[in-house]
């Protein structure tokens, strides 16, 4: 039986014609909230917290509710930065998912 030769599984992204990242776009792009600059890189949970809340608040395009919507926005990023994001970085952005309770009453 011959093997096949390793490599990579995924489907070359010039062959389809759609980019393989699409996530980067939705974060920088979203549809649903009008993001703060850079609002994901900040180290200040707080601040991350106030930023979501507010832009979910002001959206008139988010489908759910904004608490929803913010905590949603956050736990995308989280998950699509997986296990390049370190560890430092992800305690301020669940600390910021805490917060976002907090904010919205929901703690």
């Amino acid at each position: 039986m011959a093997r096949k030769p390793s490599g990579s599984k995924r489907s070359d992204s010039k062959s389809s014609g759609k980019s393989r990242r699409w996530s980067g776009g939705v974060t920088a792009h979203s549809h649903a909230l009008d993001l703060d600059e850079g609002v994901f890189t900040w180290s200040d949970p707080a601040r991350i917290a106030r930023s979501l809340k507010r832009s979910a608040e002001h959206s008139r395009r988010r489908k759910a509710d904004p608490y929803r919507s913010a905590l949603s926005m956050l736990t995308f990023y989280i998950n699509r930065a997986g296990k390049n994001l370190p560890a430092r970085r992800r305690r301020t952005l669940l600390s910021a998912k805490d917060e976002l309770r907090h904010q919205f009453g929901r703690a």
